[in-house]
């Protein structure tokens, strides 16, 4: 346990998203495991899943109640009146959003939220948009980060330009989530299909860049500081391009870069920046997750926890900038059956909520 002998007063109740812990994680197990790590049993934990087979809404000692959230698409009034109903019964303090898709009704409804005492520590819209992948050439153009050339694809028609343009093997990319490579047209017009009917459109086209991949976990105060930054290599990856392992390295240049990025766009909130290393040691941005990753448990495990300094600062605590973390932490995913009584999954479904404490 990493305990912070800085915790908050107990009571804190924290709503916390992206409970879906199976191959392709969201990030909330992450986040619950380092807010417990650093608060104990101060903290409730309360979950907000979408569907009721997000494996956190049954795992014994993460979430004490779990209620289901309205989907990112039913817009920004059916999630506040949803949350307003569980802010009844829970008072909660805080909310921590983390999934890409959902944070511009969050966003959106953070006035309101604040209104009945729910604190939210995001981005605004703008930057939101700034980073986005559809963004991200003229984000790097603009902040000096070097991006690998793109293209939009919203038609199958698109796909032949692009390939002209530049070359394959290409990364085709949805526009909230996933990327494979492709090593032809065919391969390419199958992934743009599968990806424009799971996230919508623009399908992205990206040149591919050869080398290490390297992932950074950030939390930025808003004001163009870094409050962290710890950078992870790969160490083990999914055909679904999800890191199952890692190792936190030492690198000023990555460290740096983490820092450009809240300073470039006065970052609020967690966020991940996803990195290319080619052979000649050119350091290319491929994405900008707005968001906790999936493994940013690795970060309090450094000595940088992350969720926990969110929580400060959405408080409005002080917290000063980390500057240290041990290099040389690994995690490894690994696959777990959690056994869980039909009853449960029958509650959340046809209730809409779940508690894993006995009330």
């Amino acid at each position: 346990m990493h305990n912070n002998t800085n915790a908050p007063a107990p009571g804190l109740t924290i709503g916390v998203t992206g409970l879906n812990a199976h191959d392709n994680p969201g990030p909330g197990i992450a986040v619950i495991r380092s807010l417990k790590d650093a608060y104990g049993e101060s903290v409730k934990i309360i979950g907000l899943a979408y569907e009721s087979l997000e494996p956190g809404i049954y795992m014994d000692g993460m979430v004490d109640k779990t209620y289901q959230i309205p989907y990112p698409s039913a817009g920004s009034a059916a999630l506040l009146e949803r949350l307003e109903s569980i802010h009844e019964k829970e008072q909660l303090d805080l909310i921590i959003p983390n999934f890409d898709s959902e944070l511009y009704n969050f966003i959106r409804i953070a006035g309101h939220l604040a209104g009945i005492g729910i604190k939210t520590f995001l981005p605004t819209h703008a930057q939101l948009a700034a980073r986005d992948k559809i963004n991200l050439g003229n984000f790097g153009s603009k902040h000096n980060f070097k991006v690998p050339e793109f293209s939009l694809l919203n038609n199958i028609n698109d796909i032949s330009n692009a390939a002209e343009q530049l070359n394959y093997p290409l990364v085709i990319k949805g526009r909230f989530y996933e990327a494979q490579i492709v090593n032809n047209t065919e391969a390419a017009k199958k992934v743009f299909y599968e990806l424009s009917a799971k996230w919508g459109l623009p399908v992205i086209a990206q040149e591919y860049i050869p080398g290490t991949e390297i992932n950074v976990a950030g939390l930025g105060d808003g004001s163009g500081k870094a409050i962290s930054v710890v950078p992870m290599r790969k160490l083990y990856i999914t055909d679904k391009g999800k890191a199952w392992a890692g190792i936190t390295i030492e690198d000023t240049e990555l460290v740096q870069l983490g820092q450009q990025f809240c300073s470039a766009l006065h970052w609020k909130g967690g966020f991940e920046l996803e990195l290319m290393k080619d052979s000649a040691g050119n350091l290319y941005l491929l994405e900008v997750n707005p968001r906790f990753p999936a493994w940013v448990y690795l970060t309090a495990a450094a000595g940088q926890n992350q969720p926990a300094a969110l929580v400060k600062m959405a408080l409005g605590e002080q917290v000063e900038p980390h500057t240290q973390y041990t290099t040389g932490k690994m995690f490894i995913r690994y696959s777990w059956d959690e056994i869980v009584d039909i009853s449960k999954f029958q509650q959340f479904s046809a209730f809409g909520e779940l508690s894993n404490k006995n009330e």
